[in-house]
């Protein structure tokens, strides 16, 4: 699931006390919700997106075409090489039965060709050290350092005016899961040098991916890196390896050889000690704890959602699918919508995360999307970067 950062979430009022406000930044129905702070002015209204009808689930997954040609030298440090080409995108309706939420599969229809061009991209998400390197280089500030301003808020009272972010927090015991209010709290303190709040540290925490970064927060990185975020069509196609409509970037079965192969969530979610950790890891792991996939990536399910530079609407699968033909290099809508908050700016999220279960949210499923308000982050979001050739 991602949080109201995967989808949006609590966000600040410009010109109001600095409160609450219910910003469901959730992967539809099912997805991992993200309770975040959100800096930007609602937008203008947005005309409604219809909704993609199940039915035009119909368009069959075809082979992958990746482009010929062998890479353009020597990959860059942690980078492997992408070769690009056609692929069949987005998920199966037929998927939806795998989550016991609905809501998994509506906004990855309908199936459609897209081609990319090559590139490169970080084999794991950026670390905790990578982006350390960058702050000490840059003395970058990420938004959730970032204390609210009296101008910003002149109404707020001055005890609210207090940087933090989103947290996920385990309830003591079960819970319906139709309230993620219950498990997601804005705490104090939070960022990524605390990925839980300010008891929270990165001792002997180097390799493990960076948490609680916005939107702006991975672009500075990449820029500084010379590189960029991934298109959404980019991520897929490396996601799936080479491989063509299937539920997973390693296959079909879930645990193949009976083994689970990345880091999500299993037992009795969202509650404490519920995650029985049957792949290795109770919470955030270590990058590269599982083999790669066909193209040498890691972690492209579970582990930490990962930002993708398109602007997210649930229908735009369905426009490109009316365009005809192949979408080529496909950037993402030119204005975001969701219709469960049609005033918050979000993006795409991809690849689940840690706290992803078959009982809530299924999204690390290669073909599915999640969402995000912009200025949210949470601690289970991250991000990777690419390279042109």
């Amino acid at each position: 699931m991602s949080a109201p950062r995967q989808s949006s979430g609590v966000r600040r009022a410009p010109g109001s006390p600095l409160v609450l406000v219910l910003g469901i930044g959730v992967l539809a129905a099912g997805g991992l919700v993200a309770i975040g702070l959100a800096r930007s002015k609602p937008g203008p209204p947005v005309p409604a997106a219809k909704e993609p009808a199940a039915s035009a689930a119909a368009s069959a997954f075809e082979p992958t075409r990746p482009n010929p040609g062998p890479p353009p030298g020597s990959a860059p440090e942690g980078m492997v090489w992408i070769p690009g080409g056609e692929f069949s995108m987005g998920s199966d309706a037929a998927s939806e039965s795998l989550c016991g939420m609905p809501g998994t599969t509506r906004d990855a229809l309908p199936v459609h060709r897209v081609a990319v061009e090559s590139f490169w991209m970080d084999a794991t998400e950026v670390t905790n050290e990578q982006f350390e390197k960058f702050v000490k280089a840059t003395g970058y500030v990420t938004v959730a350092e970032r204390a609210p301003t009296k101008e910003e808020f002149p109404t707020a009272p001055p005890e609210n005016l207090v940087a933090g972010s989103t947290v996920y927090t385990p309830t003591p015991g079960p819970v319906p899961l139709n309230n993620y209010f219950q498990w997601w709290n804005y705490v104090h303190g939070a960022n990524w040098r605390h990925p839980t709040g300010p008891d929270s540290n990165l001792e002997g925490r180097e390799k493990y991916p960076v948490v609680q970064i916005a939107y702006p927060d991975a672009e500075a990185y990449a820029r500084w890196a010379g590189k960029r975020l991934p298109t959404e069509a980019e991520w897929e196609f490396a996601a799936r390896g080479g491989l063509s409509g299937q539920l997973y970037a390693w296959g079909q079965e879930l645990q193949p050889g009976g083994r689970f192969v990345a880091n999500i969530y299993q037992g009795r979610f969202p509650q404490q000690g519920g995650d029985r950790a049957e792949d290795g890891f109770a919470g955030i792991a270590p990058v590269a704890q599982y083999s790669p996939n066909g193209y040498g990536l890691y972690d492209m399910a579970g582990n930490v959602w990962e930002w993708c530079s398109d602007w997210y609407r649930p229908d735009y699968y369905a426009t490109l699918m009316m365009d005809g033909g192949v979408a080529r290099n496909p950037q993402g809508p030119s204005v975001p919508y969701d219709p469960a908050e049609p005033n918050e700016k979000k993006r795409v999220h991809r690849g689940g995360s840690f706290l992803c279960t078959d009982q809530y949210c299924t999204r690390y499923m290669v073909g599915t999307r999640g969402k995000g308000e912009v200025s949210t982050g949470s601690n289970h979001l991250g991000f990777r970067c690419v390279k042109p050739r």
